[in-house]
């Protein structure tokens, strides 16, 4: 049992559920989550799924009870069992497809991950995408470890006022009923090792996180040890400031590395998921420098073993520090590379800039040998934007591949929709997702059964929808118009129920559809044919223009024209986005192309027969067949594209969207649009899953790197 949590007094029957606990292997396996449901199904509906808090609370003769009960004895034994044969990768989808690269392993570093909403240390896309790359990486036995950060008060708390104004409210992480393990230094010590920060030591203490066979490791400096200013720096994900931002970087990229040596761990490949953690590259060449190689040399092998995954075209989304705050923060880390610093800053310098900016991910392009982006559309506006790197070339010579995101299918299908497809498909069907006739057998499923399913699942979501601004209001709401704006006025299972819910900044679009509100308002309240939206989302704390978008959503939800039909969610989370993508009828998508990298909402909506309406962006671009949703193209004369984007979004919904969705069989049942969430399902299981993902991250780069391939591309100029 993990020493943090010996609290939890369990009978020796059973005691091994407080190991389960802290491996989020549980919260992905059926039989697991089962397991803990069983305990006190309403306990777990109260403390949100989470099985610390669950077994903390619960009463001991409920655990005497059930350490008697056989049925529950032989569903815990069947789990523990399961949990016993992750240390071993034996008969893994890696192992048996690589034996010759038994004992290779991937370090994979990333400013954010989302596994659970118990461990809040993620801010929205790029955090899932990492935590389900982790979950997958241990279901296909990828060796895989990963390293962050550790946020103490992690994101933040959205509390939204009347008038709609976004409040950012601290998010105090309760160690105590998370799943993180100390990792103390061989003396006792709390820090495993420290960087030298702005003039000082700065000692990095480590967390570390078992997700499935995945090791994550979450750095810490709000050690007792360290400076006030530096504590802080593992208190809030993206915090505001360059300053503060640079020092975290620094910390994530050379404590990152360093953690990993002390624990004895040496990687094979590095992959770095977006520039934040582009330091541990710096910190790599260092360790040659100091072995005795050349900075050319050592460039040489950095690259050879270093992949780089860029997730955004919104330059908002790559960091820049000015020269100063690096001379101030970690001046003279060029002399320990050998190299002058009008070199070392050289290398974040873009092409044709003479200025002071130090650009990330300009420092990571030129050191990693293998890139890639998220989507095949993003590859291509990827190429265009960092051809000046390789001058001369056309963008289709620039060596930027793809890998188009995924989604982890036991982490956010719907637990009816898996039994479904369970008698239908038969048992294990999850591992067999590459076999095309098991996912064409998915169109033959009964309309009736998934219809009720769907049903089902949509009745939950507007029950919680209800439930929770019936608890805001009483608790801390203090007028009418806060209920009707947080959904308490949503009409039960007839309406057409959209989604959005997606970070609110800019090029995302929130407000689009109120573009003509009038011709929306006929839309929603049609008395015949009703429609309802329910939003949710936060703006980042600095994002003005995107805190004003939500203003506007909010403004409208509150107002009685649309007869309740709007709803705002506050303070968006993974324990809602699962409620959200398993229980609308329709996902709502707007990106202004090309901005959207890729974006994976959609997706999670699509493996629960949730179809979508998106722009050409990001993964619709490739994963729109026509008959899986509704594109809104773009403009053939390139136009006002928010005025084109708008009126088509209308008249897809007046034309096609709501009349199939209205339009029942003999039985009551929209058949066409159930033929459409079967087809959306297909479409995301055969090409959207991070098990697809995963298999080809490792196909196209880990394994060359591992075999030590060498790279077809010359280095980038600079």
């Amino acid at each position: 049992m993990n020493a943090r949590h010996s609290t939890i007094d369990l009978p020796e029957r059973i005691g091994g559920l407080a190991g389960l606990a802290t491996n989020l292997f549980w919260s992905w396996d059926r039989d697991a989550r089962r397991l803990f449901r069983t305990i006190d199904p309403q306990l777990w509906h109260i403390t949100w799924h989470n099985p610390l808090e669950l077994l903390r609370r619960v009463s001991p003769e409920r655990l005497a009870a059930l350490a008697q009960d056989p049925g529950f004895l032989e569903l815990y034994d069947r789990v523990m069992e399961r949990l016993d044969a992750l240390d071993s990768g034996a008969g893994s989808w890696f192992s048996s497809r690589y034996p010759d690269l038994a004992g290779r392993s991937v370090a994979y570093f990333c400013a954010e991950f989302a596994f659970h909403n118990s461990v809040p240390i993620y801010s929205g896309g790029l955090g899932v995408l990492a935590g389900d790359h982790c979950k997958a990486a241990s279901d296909l036995g990828v060796p895989l470890v990963a390293v962050g950060l550790l946020y103490t008060r992690g994101y933040f708390d959205q509390l939204v006022d009347v008038e709609g104004r976004q409040h950012d409210v601290d998010e105090v992480l309760e160690r105590g009923i998370t799943p993180l393990t100390p990792v103390l230094s061989e003396n006792g010590d709390p820090f495993l090792t420290k960087v030298w920060l702005c003039g000082r030591w700065v000692h990095v203490g480590v967390w570390k996180l078992a997700v499935g066979r995945a090791a994550v490791h979450l750095l810490d400096t709000d050690l007792e040890i360290n400076h006030p200013e530096d504590r802080q720096l593992s208190h809030r994900l993206y915090a505001s400031g360059a300053d503060v931002r640079l020092r975290q970087e620094w910390v994530l990229g050379v404590a990152g590395v360093r953690v990993l040596r002390a624990l004895g761990v040496a990687p094979d490949v590095w992959h770095a998921n977006e520039g934040h953690a582009g330091f541990m590259l710096i910190e790599r060449l260092r360790e040659l420098v100091a072995g005795g190689a050349s900075f050319e040399q050592a460039v040489d092998k950095v690259r050879a073993s270093s992949l780089f995954t860029t997730h955004t075209p919104v330059p908002a989304g790559h960091d820049v520090f000015a020269h100063q705050d690096l001379d101030r923060c970690v001046g003279g880390v060029w002399e320990e590379l050998g190299i002058s610093r009008e070199r070392f800053l050289a290398l974040g310098r873009p092409p044709g800039e003479d200025g002071n900016r130090f650009h990330m991910t300009t420092m990571v392009l030129r050191l990693c040998g293998r890139v890639n982006g998220v989507s095949l559309k993003h590859r291509d506006v990827s190429r265009s934007l960092w051809r000046g790197l390789w001058p001369g070339r056309e963008p289709s010579e620039v060596p930027i591949g793809y890998v188009t995101n995924g989604v982890h299918v036991a982490s956010w299908m719907a637990y009816p929709i898996k039994l479904l497809l369970d008698r239908h498909l038969g048992a294990g069907w999850e591992e067999e997702l590459e076999d095309p006739e098991l996912i064409g057998r998915i169109a033959e499923l009964d309309d009736a059964a998934l219809w009720e399913v769907h049903l089902q699942l949509k009745v939950q979501l507007l029950d919680f929808v209800r439930e929770d601004a019936a608890r805001r209001w009483r608790h801390h709401w203090n007028a009418d118009a806060r209920h009707l704006a947080g959904g308490g006025a949503l009409l039960h299972s007839r309406p057409l129920t959209i989604g959005f819910a997606r970070r609110f900044t800019s090029y995302k679009r929130a407000d689009l559809i109120f573009r003509d509100a009038e011709r929306l308002r006929r839309i929603l309240v049609d008395p015949v044919r009703p429609v309802q939206i329910i939003f949710a989302g936060k703006a980042h704390p600095a994002d003005e223009p995107g805190k004003a978008i939500l203003q506007r959503v909010y403004r409208y939800a509150r107002d009685p024209a649309f007869e309740g039909r709007i709803a705002f969610l506050e303070d968006y989370e993974l324990h809602l986005a699962h409620r959200l993508v398993q229980g609308v009828d329709l996902w709502l998508n707007l990106p202004r192309p090309p901005m959207e990298a890729c974006g994976t909402s959609g997706m999670k909506a699509a493996l629960n027969g949730v179809p979508q309406i998106s722009t050409a962006d990001g993964w619709w671009a490739e994963g729109y067949d026509g008959s899986n949703g509704w594109l809104i193209a773009d403009p053939p004369d390139g136009g006002d594209l928010d005025a084109a984007h708008a009126e088509q979004l209308y008249r897809l919904l007046e034309n096609q969207v709501v009349p199939e969705f209205y339009d029942l069989d003999h039985a009551g049942i929209p058949a066409t649009w159930v033929r459409r969430m079967k087809r959306a399902m297909q479409r995301a299981l055969e090409r959207f899953t991070a098990r697809r993902m995963v298999r080809e991250y490792v196909e196209r780069y880990y394994a060359p790197a591992m075999r030590c391939e060498p790279l077809e591309d010359p280095p980038p100029s600079g």
